[in-house]
């Protein structure tokens, strides 16, 4: 027990370093920009303290449950040689991390309340959800065949933009974030440490060129499959004239899941915990079936492991109210006092310092870049790759502000940036690619896309002329595509760097 509290302290000081840059950015802008206090102050240090409480008791779970038993299946199925167990194990994690992941139900919700329900919270994550599952399964399969990464990212780049032409309008914008919310607290860990450790294992295999990039699917295939969703559901012209968008504060007393205006509160909680469980049951269900079934083998630990995933339903439920306590109104407020200054280069600046300070901090990018640097034998720098990454996602978030500010259509600068990226990879050296693509997934954090996504929903809501549907998503896809770019670019640097160096 005093093992636990000790690493539960140590998760909540690196929750509280998390959400550090993010609070000096805003507190910055509230006291020195803006001069002002918001009124739901109190509401929003309380709800921040539960994502904070949430978030080290979620991960805690993650520690002590989840991930022992995940890495220890990948395990075996490396001994087992089985490509078809291997993949269809690579398949069912995918997909049971997603459908978990808090950050898309959060997303998930969101968009569902906006669109008046025309876009279902449900169907949405599970789209995204078997979208991951192939996504893992295919890029476990490249790994075993050994086929370079960039031909599968370039030709599913190419699926983007040709189905972006003939979805509704109104699902574009989703679609682009829901490929950057799918890889964060639950899927990075276990996906990079599946990548590395099969490339490995596998003779002729590098780990640092072959090892890296299921991240990468992962964030590539929901933008088709949504897509596709979206087509299907909504039709090729949808009409969205009789969705009214809710205003921020009715958002937040819709999706707070706990109210004085319910007659019984201890009988919500119980509820929306037992939601809870029923997001967590397909990993459940993936892990004890693959555990008995197909590598039959007690778990060990069992104990341990089951008090593991009663920290993750606990934390994930207190996540997720603090959320719609302090995360979510946070990012309106800001968004509706920045664009009240009628100074749109503060909202420019503001999106920037919240992109770069929330990725420097970024615990699944951190992992990243260590990773890179200790299989790279420290040909690459983690400091300075995680100052690129974080100047890409600044750039990003400033980008997708101006874009919602103007009213642009966001998949005429997705289509740009991904000619950048397929021009940028026949450059770059081949080591650094799978990183570059694995580092748009690991930039959108638990904490960061709540932030974000409510800054480009508050901005659409409060500019004239815009629609939150339509305009609000897609900040998130920017923060996930422009560190592909700047990360290739600090490839190219290194390697200029290098032969300068060795020629002198």
């Amino acid at each position: 027990m005093k093992k636990q509290l000790r690493l539960f302290f140590k998760l909540l000081k690196e929750s509280v370093r998390d959400l550090l840059p993010i609070i000096i950015v805003i507190s910055l802008f509230q006291l020195l920009i803006l001069q002002q206090i918001p009124d739901n102050t109190v509401s929003v240090i309380i709800g921040l303290l539960i994502v904070l409480f949430g978030l080290a008791i979620f991960i805690l779970g993650l520690e002590i449950g989840i991930f022992p038993l995940g890495e220890g299946l990948a395990h075996e199925f490396a001994k087992k040689g089985s490509v078809f167990w291997l993949l269809l194990f690579a398949f069912l994690i995918g997909f049971s991390t997603t459908v978990a992941e808090p950050a898309l139900i959060a997303i998930a919700d969101k968009a569902q309340v906006i669109s008046n329900g025309k876009i279902d919270a449900f169907f949405l994550r599970l789209t995204v959800a078997l979208s991951v599952g192939f996504a893992i399964a295919l890029g476990v399969f490249r790994i075993i065949l050994g086929h370079p990464i960039h031909w599968y990212i370039i030709i599913g780049y190419i699926i983007v933009v040709l189905i972006t032409f003939f979805a509704p309008p109104e699902i574009v914008g989703i679609a682009y974030d829901s490929g950057g919310v799918t890889t964060s607290t639950v899927t990075v860990p276990l996906v990079t440490a599946l990548g590395i450790g099969l490339a490995s294992s596998i003779r002729g295999r590098n780990p640092v060129i072959d090892g890296f990039g299921l991240i990468a699917f992962a964030s590539l295939t929901p933008m088709i499959f949504v897509q596709v969703y979206g087509i299907l559901a909504l039709g090729v012209e949808a009409d969205i004239s009789n969705i009214v968008p809710e205003t921020s504060s009715e958002l937040s007393t819709h999706e707070i899941t706990y109210s004085e205006h319910k007659p019984n509160w201890l009988v919500e909680v119980i509820l929306d915990l037992f939601a809870v469980v029923k997001d967590l049951f397909p990993i459940l269900f993936v892990i004890f079936f693959f555990q008995y079934v197909v590598i039959r083998k007690p778990i060990p630990h069992f104990r341990l492991i089951a008090l593991g995933f009663i920290y993750v339903i606990i934390g994930l439920y207190a996540f997720l109210v603090g959320l719609e306590m302090g995360l979510f109104p946070l990012g309106e407020t800001m968004a509706l006092q920045l664009t009240k200054t009628g100074n749109y280069f503060l909202i420019y600046l503001f999106g920037f310092l919240i992109g770069f300070s929330t990725t420097m901090a970024e615990p699944a990018l951190i992992a990243v870049a260590l990773k890179a640097k200790e299989v790279s034998k420290g040909k690459i720098n983690d400091f300075l790759l995680r100052v690129f990454v974080a100047i890409g996602v600044a750039v990003g978030i400033a980008l997708g502000c101006y874009r919602i500010v103007v009213g642009d259509s966001i998949h005429y600068y997705i289509i740009v940036g991904y000619i950048i990226v397929i021009i940028m990879t026949y450059f770059a050296p081949k080591y650094i690619i799978p990183i570059a693509y694995d580092s748009g997934g690991v930039t959108t954090s638990t904490v960061t896309v709540p932030l974000v996504a409510a800054l480009g929903i508050g901005l659409a809501t409060n500019i004239e002329g815009r629609n939150p549907l339509i305009d609000g998503f897609g900040l998130i896809a920017f923060a996930s595509l422009f560190p592909m770019i700047t990360v290739m670019g600090y490839g190219l640097l290194s390697e200029i760097f290098y032969k300068m160096k060795k020629g002198g």
